[in-house]
């Protein structure tokens, strides 16, 4: 089936009362019948229990999430940042090390910085290039981690490279793919990635009202490289001789969910779960309005240079055209240094918002919010500069938002 068609069938259970939406189950705690039930439920982990650890309007939302992305297993957390925690906590032990690309968005790099570090676990930064990571991998390298699209760089990699390289280190290749909009724009499982996480805030939620994040895996044996699969676990299976492939969702939910409580509500995956209805379709129309922006606006004698990696001669278009279903619905603009930026958004007509995918265009500048925590070396790195403003383009009328960037271009 079609993306679209997924989007609106996939996931929804078949309802006692008939119902055709997708009921909210907001309880805590599930009852049993019997003290034998009870038990199997605990011994088996199937059937609920306690919403903590899974609950039916989550169950559906990552069936959904499954479908769209082509995974074989979907785990479903209360935003974007616990998606990431949760799937390095299940990967890394302390000594492990991790390689990423240089130019992440801005609260991963304090994740790695400021908790990984906690672990014990290495982050080495580097150029997202195949030979790049290639010589920083070493023994003691447990994953690879980098975005669809860097945030806000907008620099695609090459993941099929990438995972070739990962598969052959017995490494995870880790995609961050918020900026492919639930599979909309992007699959990385599908180019071999093993492992995606993503936040649900921005595109596939689209009305920025509601928090969540995913972690998505696919079918692999690379998981009998790891000794936290290979070791009894708390029910005295061998984890990778139990659950193969599953393995690793299976740990992601037990750490992440019940150990660590970073459930999804039951009220936020309904919501979730009804915007991926709409999501292609939103992202289409974004994405449109982008182009457009991005051809009217190149340049603007205001515009010290614009990045939009659906524009022929941008640096990231070469693997835009191949792993992405268009250009996008983000482009920035460097307008020349801080003073020329705070005018800008002085001025604009527009949302000043630290958030992305919404249905009203959102601008924001990263190196005073989203990059401000980061020494002024990373935020370079990072490819964020002092006059950058990232547009995440919403579904208002092209010719409106056109003038309101002219408009505001003139006060610059």
């Amino acid at each position: 089936m079609e993306y679209t068609t997924l989007a609106v069938l996939a996931g929804l259970p078949e309802d006692p009362h008939g119902a055709v939406g997708l009921p909210i189950y907001a309880v805590a705690a599930y009852g049993f019948k019997t003290l034998e039930e009870g038990q199997e439920r605990f011994a088996t982990g199937e059937g609920y229990v306690y919403a903590r650890q899974k609950d039916p309007t989550a169950k559906a939302l990552e069936e959904r999430l499954k479908a769209l992305e082509g995974a074989l297993e979907a785990v479903v957390l209360a935003s974007g940042q616990a998606a990431t925690f949760a799937a390095l906590l299940a990967l890394l032990r302390p000594g492990d090390e991790v390689v990423a690309a240089k130019g992440l968005f801005g609260q991963t790099i304090g994740l790695f910085g400021q908790v990984l570090s906690l672990m014990g676990v290495t982050v080495r930064y580097v150029d997202p290039e195949p030979e790049a990571v290639r010589e920083a991998l070493s023994a003691k390298t447990r994953a690879v981690f980098v975005e669809t699209v860097a945030n806000p760089a907008l620099l695609v990699p090459d993941l099929e490279a990438l995972a070739t390289l990962a598969e052959e280190a017995g490494v995870a290749l880790v995609v961050d793919n918020t900026f492919g909009a639930a599979g909309a724009l992007c699959r990385p499982l599908a180019w071999g990635a093993h492992v995606v996480v993503e936040s649900l805030t921005k595109w596939a939620s689209g009305h920025g009202s509601v928090l969540g994040g995913a972690v998505l895996s696919r079918e692999t044996e690379l998981w009998r490289n790891y000794p936290q699969f290979l070791q009894p676990d708390l029910k005295g299976q061998i984890p990778w001789e139990a659950l193969r492939a599953r393995c690793f969702p299976e740990r992601v939910r037990t750490l992440g969910l019940s150990l660590c409580g970073m459930a999804l509500s039951p009220f936020n995956a309904y919501l979730l779960f009804q915007g991926l209805e709409t999501v292609a379709l939103r992202v289409a129309r974004m994405s449109e309005t982008a182009r457009f922006l991005a051809e009217r606006l190149q340049g603007h004698p205001k515009v010290k240079a614009l990045r939009y990696p659906g524009l022929p001669e941008d640096p990231a278009h070469r693997n835009a055209r191949k792993y992405l279903a268009s250009g996008g619905p983000i482009l920035t603009l460097d307008l020349g240094d801080l003073e020329r930026a705070s005018r800008f958004l002085g001025a604009i007509r527009l949302l000043k918002a630290a958030n992305l995918g919404d249905a009203r265009t959102l601008l924001v500048h990263p190196w005073t919010t989203t990059h401000s925590r980061l020494k002024e070396e990373a935020r370079l790195q990072a490819g964020v500069t002092p006059g950058l403003v990232r547009v995440s383009v919403g579904l208002e009328d092209p010719l409106d938002l056109l003038a309101l960037f002219e408009e505001a271009l003139e006060a610059v």
